[in-house]
């Protein structure tokens, strides 16, 4: 298969970044806390907390993941939990991020539930069913600005590595290979028939979807990011 052959010659080369990510995240879900090391795809590093990673899910979200890092880097989870909306639409806006008041007002409208979402993050040990509930405009727990993609993000981003982040490069990976069917819109359903086709991809390779996510983001970008 096409893709196999792509992901493992890529493997060599980022295998150390990987698993550094890999380890940053489970150091996050577990401990509350990490430090990133991003060098050398962006130089940058620091420390992060879970709401500054919920933050960084809602600010990259229609965005990049470098324009999130840096400006989760320049805020800290401090930064994020005490700025007022006025200070976190500037911040957004001098880092050029172009949905700046938006993404300000998503972050204190999540920073109002984020005691409820630690209880179910301790409470839940099934991912996709905190996903469901994070995502679900029905839910108690739903962040504005989160889908099946948001949510899993973050997810992953806290150490839980059997959910997979269905975004623009994975998709397109998928379609390119013959993987997933040809669509404009990642619709939930589309999202469960990706997710399917990346669990049989990271089952052949012996990789959690964590892991092949980063993998495919390289072949897709050239940077081991998040």
């Amino acid at each position: 298969m096409k893709a196999i052959k792509e992901i493992k010659s890529v493997i060599p080369h980022i295998e150390k970044y990987v698993k550094r990510r890999m380890e940053e995240f489970e150091k996050l879900g577990i401990e509350g806390h990490t430090h990133y090391d991003f060098r050398p795809f962006l130089d940058v590093s620091f420390e992060a907390g879970i709401f500054s990673e919920l933050s960084f899910c809602i600010l990259t979200a229609n965005s990049s993941a470098s324009l999130g890092i840096k400006i989760q880097a320049y805020l800290g989870e401090e930064g994020f939990m005490g700025k007022s909306l006025e200070e976190l639409t500037n911040i957004f806006k001098n880092f050029g991020h172009r949905y700046a008041q938006q993404r300000a007002e998503r972050v204190v409208e999540a920073r109002s539930k984020f005691n409820e979402i630690k209880k179910l993050l301790e409470r839940e040990k099934n991912p996709k069913v905190i996903r469901q509930l994070l995502a679900d405009t029905k839910s108690p727990y739903k962040i504005k600005g989160f889908g099946y993609k948001e949510a899993s993000h973050f997810l992953r981003n806290i150490g839980f590595k059997e959910v997979a982040i269905v975004d623009r490069h994975i998709s397109r990976f998928l379609m390119e290979n013959g993987l997933l069917r040809q669509v404009k819109t990642i619709t939930p359903k589309v999202y469960i028939e990706a997710e399917k086709a990346l669990e049989d991809l990271a089952s052949h390779l012996n990789l959690t979807l964590g892991e092949l996510d980063l993998y495919i983001f390289y072949i897709k970008t050239k940077k081991v990011l998040k």
